[in-house]
């Protein structure tokens, strides 16, 4: 069944404002939601939850179920008298508009470390029973992840692959022995992952009481330095002898790349899947419905056809198309799960099996304004081409800021969207795409918060090929003002985006 029309904001959490370093879920993430609530909006979207790993991209995570420990509040903490205030001093004087990862990472993971050793040392009966009874409810990842993350740790941060043979081929005995010596560390990370999951859940539910759905990505591939590939080596194609991947993700030259782009991660062994009846896909898919609505499926064309690089290779040029069992996958998730909350991230040269698959299981594919303005009138991205079951953004966390993207238009471009407009909308034309985007018959409209701010390239979420200054952009509290509460309000209200009442 088709979304019903609604509107929101995208907004990663270590975006939001805070005294230490980086956005938390701690008090400014409620009042961030009593803004999509007095705005009208009814969906918030993250990108994907999990704990990063190389260059700070949640599309790189250490794991495709847990939760990232950095986005957990110290001031709830605090209040928990697992820390004290006096402890957080040396958060407290970073940039309120970047996140410093390499700053803050290990200085706000030692407080952690710290909660957590007081967390074993004085919790309740009652707080241990909570711990125990969420290790069980996520037994098939947690326990996995945990031990991972601790043997990470004990080699220094080393990929797993540079682990002793023993333990990266995971052999029983020294499973065992590895097992015992860092139960510490074990213990510490399966709690940092059960108070994630206490202080998402809480704010999960204060969105939920305010009508407000969030929308969550899962990546289609995972990393190969994460406890999902070490864990179950069977799903994805790795080469025996060296544990590397025998067959790596990517995307064929185009226009964009004369070499394509080579991801790097392993592809799946969907034979294997298939014969598991796709048991890990549906745990994680299980994993992230307990911490979001709906679900985004990045590169879903990969679900349908997947470009596969064999190892060696240094560009994606020399890859081949392989088909993947998409209908099945969700055919199996459907008996699991029943109706599916999935979004499809469809952008790209998309072949008629990729729309079929989308259009299958009904899920809304996404339009991009900042796309619909440099071709002819057949441009899939212009808003008179819209169907209602889709969903329409400004620009995403890949793009440029609105206001960005129109100072570097080519001339062409400018003129195009110049004459489909007719004129700018006095507040600018980030509230001129906005409008644009609310009005069209999307079902859904997501606008970027940076959008809404009317910031510049400067603010911008992520540059694709970048290696670094990614990630990072935060707001300040202030920012959010009431006059542009009541002008978001009231063209969200003029555009029939609002929440049914009672």
């Amino acid at each position: 069944m088709p979304f019903p029309r609604a509107s929101g904001i995208l907004l990663h959490p270590t975006s939001l404002p805070s005294r230490f370093g980086i956005g938390d879920l701690g008090p400014e993430a409620y009042h961030f939601i009593d803004f999509l609530a007095h705005t009208r909006q009814q969906l918030w979207q993250v990108l994907p939850l999990g704990p990063t790993g190389h260059g700070n991209s949640p599309y790189l995570c250490y794991s495709s179920m847990a939760g990232n420990p950095l986005l957990i509040s110290l001031e709830v903490l605090c209040d928990r008298s697992l820390l004290y205030p006096d402890e957080l001093h040396d958060l407290e004087h970073f940039s309120p508009h970047q996140v410093d990862f390499d700053q803050v990472i290990p200085i706000k993971m030692r407080l952690l470390e710290r909660a957590a050793s007081r967390f074993h040392e004085t919790a309740s009966d009652e707080d241990k029973d909570a711990l125990v009874q969420f290790s069980e409810e996520c037994h098939f990842w947690v326990d996995e992840f945990a031990f991972f993350m601790a043997l990470k740790n004990a080699h220094g941060g080393a990929g797993w692959t540079e682990w002793p043979s023993a333990i990266a081929r995971r052999e029983p005995e020294a499973m065992a022995e590895w097992r015992e010596k860092l139960s510490s560390d074990i213990f510490c990370q399966k709690f940092l992952q059960f108070e994630f999951h206490r202080q998402w859940q809480s704010l999960r539910q204060y969105a939920r009481d305010r009508q407000i759905q969030i929308i969550g990505d899962i990546p289609i591939y995972v990393a190969h330095d994460s406890a999902d590939v070490w864990a179950f080596p069977h799903n994805f194609m790795l080469d025996h002898d060296t544990l590397a991947p025998a067959l790596m993700a990517g995307v064929p030259p185009d226009y964009f790349s004369e070499t394509g782009q080579l991801w790097g991660n392993p592809t799946y062994n969907w034979e294997e899947l298939k014969n598991r009846d796709f048991h890990w896909w549906i745990q994680r898919i299980n994993a992230l419905l307990g911490y979001v609505d709906i679900i985004r499926v990045d590169h879903f064309r990969g679900l349908q056809a997947y470009w596969g690089v064999p190892a060696g290779e240094d560009t994606a040029m020399n890859g081949q198309w392989i088909e993947a069992p998409g209908t099945e996958l969700f055919e199996t998730v459907r008996q699991k799960f029943g109706t599916l909350p999935i979004m499809a991230e469809d952008l790209g040269v998309i072949t008629p099996e990729v729309e079929a698959l989308r259009d299958e299981f009904e899920f809304p594919g996404m339009k991009i304004l900042h796309f619909a303005f440099g071709g002819g009138s057949d441009n899939p991205y212009l808003p008179f081409n819209y169907v209602p079951n889709s969903v329409v953004y400004t620009g995403t966390h890949d793009n440029d800021t609105t206001i960005g993207w129109f100072d570097k238009m080519p001339d062409h471009e400018r003129n195009r969207l110049m004459e489909y407009l007719g004129c700018l909308s006095p507040e600018g034309i980030h509230w001129t795409m906005i409008r644009l985007a609310l009005m069209s018959v999307a079902n859904q409209a997501i606008v970027p918060l940076q959008d809404i701010l009317g910031y510049g390239s400067d603010c911008r979420m992520n540059t694709p090929g970048k290696s670094d200054g990614n990630w990072g952009w935060r707001y300040q509290a202030e920012a959010l003002t009431d006059e542009m509460r009541d002008r978001l309000r009231w063209l969200t209200e003029l555009s029939n985006r609002t929440p049914t009442e009672g």
